[in-house]
């Protein structure tokens, strides 16, 4: 499927009403930058493209929750910097809680109002603000 399809696929699992699936899938194309890529097949996007292509699909129809593991992850700095955009963007709508995890931990700084740390295991060593 193509980007454009992805999305809608997704809009459709998601619940979304017939008559939204086309507006939202819109906004979340242009909101992530993939409006060159729309009709391209997933498969072929470049691993930066399939990570805007992984938040579009976790953004549309702004639920109340947005779970992200490592969004911006081997990303290029450029590219990196205007996913942390987006990011902070989506969270400081105030529609969608954001939760993340990465390794990176100027990624949580950039990103975060509160940090959890957790190790071997999943096991919270701390909770808090950055």
């Amino acid at each position: 499927m193509n980007v454009e399809e992805n999305i809608e696929y997704f809009a459709r699992i998601k619940g979304i009403p017939k008559e939204r699936r086309a507006e939202l899938c819109d906004r979340a194309i242009k909101q992530l930058d993939l409006e060159s890529h729309r009709k391209k097949m997933a498969g072929t996007l470049s691993g930066g493209n399939k990570r805007k292509l992984s938040v579009a699909l976790a953004v549309v129809g702004s639920p109340p929750i947005i779970l992200l593991d490592e969004p911006s992850a081997g990303m290029d700095p450029e590219a990196r910097r205007f996913m942390w955009r987006v990011v902070s963007q989506i969270a400081s709508d105030k529609t969608s809680a954001v939760i993340l995890t990465t390794h990176s931990m100027e990624e949580a700084e950039a990103l975060s109002t509160k940090m959890g740390i957790m190790v071997k295991g999943g096991i919270f060593k701390c909770f808090g603000t950055p």
